[in-house]
């Protein structure tokens, strides 16, 4: 597109951008298109995007903003940023909601339209900040949005609701202005999304064109902006939310297992998009059924797992709650099992649609006797295909369930992901038996609880001749199988599930360390902090401080080093999205005094909140 004026562009090295809106105003939707558009251009990416927990919340209200945040870069990053470097906001609760995290400065696309006294008072705003002073310390572009989206799509003939509904693309075309981003996949995206209703499709591409000639026109926005291609890894890459990467991790796995999967699920948020997502995979081995409620689906998913298939499930935090018992049968039973868990705030309903990691304890302690499972956690949401692969590698390799826990942030949030090479994903191997496994010619029969060095059961096919066996929720005897209230008996079995989940330590890897492999202060934490605690820790040793990083993706059991690396540090710093729970597992099994970061407010940590503390202990081991 020829400029209709020559503005000066500047070369950035990343930027953060916030998009910011009611519900209905489609900010989810031009925030990962914006993304997209970034991504296509080869700048590294992370999001963020942040939903209303009320579904139809007043619109103008606080309760129903709903934000979406990306920052792109020329060089590797690991979180969606910080502070906001711009922000749109398209009413004044939105404004008001995000305005605490543009940094000074920054630049605040405002749609004045939207700022009558109606809507000032559905913000609980005592003065128009348009008007007050009180957005003096930033650069203000302040346009009737509304007014020109309806101008730009007037040919469309619309109605004044469905014009409206266009403006959103009004203010994606003028970001795509300001910072260099490219008109034609997204106008590529409208025709595909919308060409069934043409008057939409053009009304919809007249105002992304509108919006990005009114930022070449205007003389509110001298400037323009440009981010640089990222240097990455050579390869094939594609934009992929963790949700997305659960769902493919889970199918690579069933098909290199060689194995049918059975996915049952009921809906919840934020783990309802991985049933959504496979349910479009029908042309590999995988069924999906969504059952009447969560204790239905872990019986199904137990049920898979019985009759020789890949059971798997997926919730939050209160459907685990409901789900314990299952999880509890098939620790009984040893059936490969993986149940996910994308963590969101609690207790209760909680924060349905905000992030939290407060389900640790739950998953290593959350159900009755002595009951242990495997426990797995991506640590971004490329890593969510990876650890997917494994939880069921681990589960059949083990005879156990394996509890994925994923977190909101990482669920949403998106970045490239570099495709793997079939050749060097783990190949999955299933034995099951065919025939007896003791006795002699003339009385052979077969053990459905004898083990190997591992002390893993067969998997017995049910239907099998010769193989016929009892498993169940009452305690089995030894080997054999079955049903015993023999004292000694019961406490042999125990520990025996317990020393099978500590073998899995000898097919993990060892935990790595970022960093000096000794010195002042050791940064670890699991799940979706690794990208604020890695780009912390970066900061941090580029002043010169002795500080490195270790991230746990296995936690129970634990990498077989973890002892060793945590006592060749001074101090030990745990950040974590919840009360200090792995901060309290750690202390009680490797008795460091470690120090816990914590936060619980629906939100990842900043990498600045990080930053602080490590400075804080830094200077106190000097």
């Amino acid at each position: 597109m020829t400029p209709l004026m020559d503005k000066p562009l500047v070369e950035l090295e990343q930027a953060t951008i916030g998009f910011c809106g009611d519900s209905g105003d489609g900010m989810q939707l031009i925030g990962t298109e914006f993304a997209s558009a970034s991504a296509n251009l080869g700048n590294d990416i992370s999001t963020f995007p942040d939903f209303p927990a009320e579904i139809r919340a007043p619109i103008g209200t606080l309760a129903g903003v709903s934000g979406f945040q990306v920052q792109f870069s020329s060089t590797e990053i690991f979180t969606p940023g910080d502070r906001l470097n711009a922000l749109v906001a398209m009413n004044p609760a939105a404004l008001k909601t995000r305005l605490k995290d543009v940094e000074p400065g920054g630049i605040l696309v405002i749609n004045k339209d939207a700022f009558g006294a109606g809507d000032l008072r559905k913000a609980n705003c005592i003065s128009n900040p348009l008007e007050d002073g009180s957005l003096a310390g930033y650069r203000v572009i302040s346009i009737p949005l509304t007014a020109l989206n309806r101008e730009a799509v007037a040919t469309q003939k619309l109605g004044t609701r469905d014009a409206d509904r266009c403006k959103n693309f009004f203010a994606l075309g003028l970001v795509f202005w300001l910072y260099e981003r490219p008109l034609a996949p997204t106008l590529k995206w409208i025709v595909e999304k919308f060409g069934k209703k043409e008057s939409v499709m053009l009304a919809n591409s007249a105002a992304l064109k509108a919006g990005y000639n009114y930022g070449e026109t205007t003389e509110l926005m001298p400037v323009h902006y440009h981010v640089a291609k990222a240097v990455l890894p050579p390869g094939k890459y594609r934009k992929i939310t963790g949700n997305e990467a659960l769902a493919l991790g889970l199918v690579t796995a069933a098909v290199q297992a060689d194995t049918q999967m059975l996915f049952a699920g009921y809906p919840i948020t934020p783990a309802s998009d991985i049933l959504h997502q496979l349910i479009g995979m029908k042309h590999y081995p995988v069924s999906c059924i969504q059952a009447e409620d969560e204790i239905a689906a872990i019986g199904m998913a137990i049920g898979a797992a019985f009759g020789g298939c890949l059971g798997v499930t997926a919730t939050s935090g209160p459907g685990i709650c409901l789900k314990s018992e299952g999880i509890g049968l098939a620790v009984m039973t040893e059936l490969p099992l993986v149940v996910i868990d994308v963590q969101r705030g609690g207790p209760s309903t909680g924060l349905p649609t905000k992030t939290e990691q407060a389900d640790l304890l739950q998953a290593m302690y959350g159900r009755n006797g002595e009951c242990p499972v495997c426990i797995v956690a991506p640590c971004s949401p490329g890593d969510c295909f990876t650890m997917a692969v494994e939880a069921v590698r681990l589960a059949v390799g083990h005879m156990t369930p394996v509890l994925l826990l994923s977190d909101g942030y990482l669920a949403n949030g998106a970045e490239p992901w570099l495709l793997p090479d079939p050749a060097q994903l783990p190949k999955i191997e299933i034995h099951h038996p065919t025939g007896p496994n003791a006795g002699s010619n003339g009385d052979a029969h077969f053990l459905p609880y004898k083990r190997d060095d591992q002390l893993v059961r067969p998997w017995a096919v049910p239907g099998t001749p010769g193989l016929e066996h009892r498993i169940g929720g009452i305690e089995k005897e030894q080997t054999t199988g079955n049903v015993s209230y023999d004292p000694e008996n019961h406490e042999r079995m125990v520990k025996c599930r317990a020393q099978k989940i500590a073998n899995i330590a000898n097919d993990i890897p060892l935990l790595e360390v970022s960093g000096p492999t000794e010195g002042d202060l050791l940064v670890i934490g699991w799940g979706g902090t690794y990208g604020s605690i890695a780009t912390a820790v970066q900061r941090a040793q580029r002043k010169g401080l002795s500080v490195a990083q270790a991230h746990l993706r296995y936690l129970n059991p634990m990498p077989r080093n973890i002892e060793k690396v945590l006592k060749s540090y001074k101090k030990v710093l745990i950040p974590e999205l919840n009360g200090g729970q792995l901060a309290h597992l750690l202390r009680a099994a490797f008795l460091v005094d470690a120090v816990s970061l914590t936060k619980v407010q629906g939100r990842p940590f900043q990498v600045s909140d990080i930053e602080t503390k490590i400075e804080e202990l830094t200077r106190t081991t000097l």
